[in-house]
């Protein structure tokens, strides 16, 4: 299988959003449109972690430029992701700064720590809702503006 052309179009544009459903959809139909032996599979997961990185990357340097910073601190489950440590010490680097990161053991994602805290509310008996109807695409500029219409009691 030749090289694959993911790539993530908001590094085109200017600003400090990005978001990874295109890849996600491309990266899909190329498992979709291809053979599903290791070797493919292994050649999309790293084009796939590629695109991640490079976006990541590039959003991150300029987030340093905009700030006028040369120190970045990564945290999160992406963070344990090697290839994305050697190029943000490597971007960093070049400035003059520092990237800094948990521990390995300390990068996790979310998720699992949110199911956890609601998996002990369930053993405790808990079963009330937090309150918050979910929005999808919610404007992050509306959320000082969120009102007693918009929750639930």
């Amino acid at each position: 299988m030749a090289a694959l052309p993911f790539r993530v179009r908001s590094t085109d544009r200017p600003g400090l959003d990005f978001s990874f459903s295109g890849l996600k959809t491309f990266a899909a139909n190329t498992i979709a449109a291809n053979d599903t032996d290791d070797q493919t599979r292994a050649d999309i997961a790293y084009a796939f972690q590629d695109a991640v990185v490079d976006t990541l990357a590039i959003k991150c340097k300029r987030a340093l430029d905009q700030c006028g910073l040369n120190r970045l601190v990564v945290a999160g489950g992406v963070s344990a992701n090697r290839y994305l440590r050697e190029k943000l010490d490597v971007l960093t680097k070049k400035r003059g700064g520092d990237v800094f990161y948990p521990r390995p053991e300390f990068c996790t994602d979310n998720g699992a720590m949110i199911a956890y805290a609601g998996m002990q509310r369930l053993k405790n008996g808990e079963h009330m809702g937090l309150g918050v109807k979910a929005q999808p695409r919610w404007p992050l500029d509306t959320l000082a503006a969120v009102d007693s219409e918009q929750t639930d009691s």
